[in-house]
């Protein structure tokens, strides 16, 4: 999976795409609405870049002060930007990472 073309569109599969990094697995259940199991994925990692799919998630589930803890954490601030946006961002940062 190279594109956010092609992620967005594995979002109609019943399962996240062989190969996906744990980051973008999570990602991938937050975009079918699936935010208990985004979570769940993230959840108990260690590393900046799970603490930053966590950040995001704490921050649509509108926990700021969690968000917020946890974007400090992965060394990064809370954007100012919606939240599909964000998404989009996180997803394309870590395709290219997975590659």
């Amino acid at each position: 999976m190279k594109t956010l073309a092609d992620f967005e569109q594995s979002l109609n599969l019943n399962q996240p795409a062989d190969g996906l990094s744990v980051q973008l697995i999570s990602l991938w259940y937050d975009g079918k609405g699936d935010w208990d199991q985004a979570h769940a994925t993230v959840d108990q990692l260690s590393g900046q870049d799970s603490a930053w799919v966590h950040a995001y998630l704490h921050r649509k589930e509108g926990d700021t002060w969690n968000a917020d803890y946890w974007y400090n954490k992965a060394g990064q601030k809370r954007p100012d930007l919606p939240l599909n946006e964000e998404w989009k961002q996180l997803v394309l940062y870590f395709l290219d990472q997975n590659r």
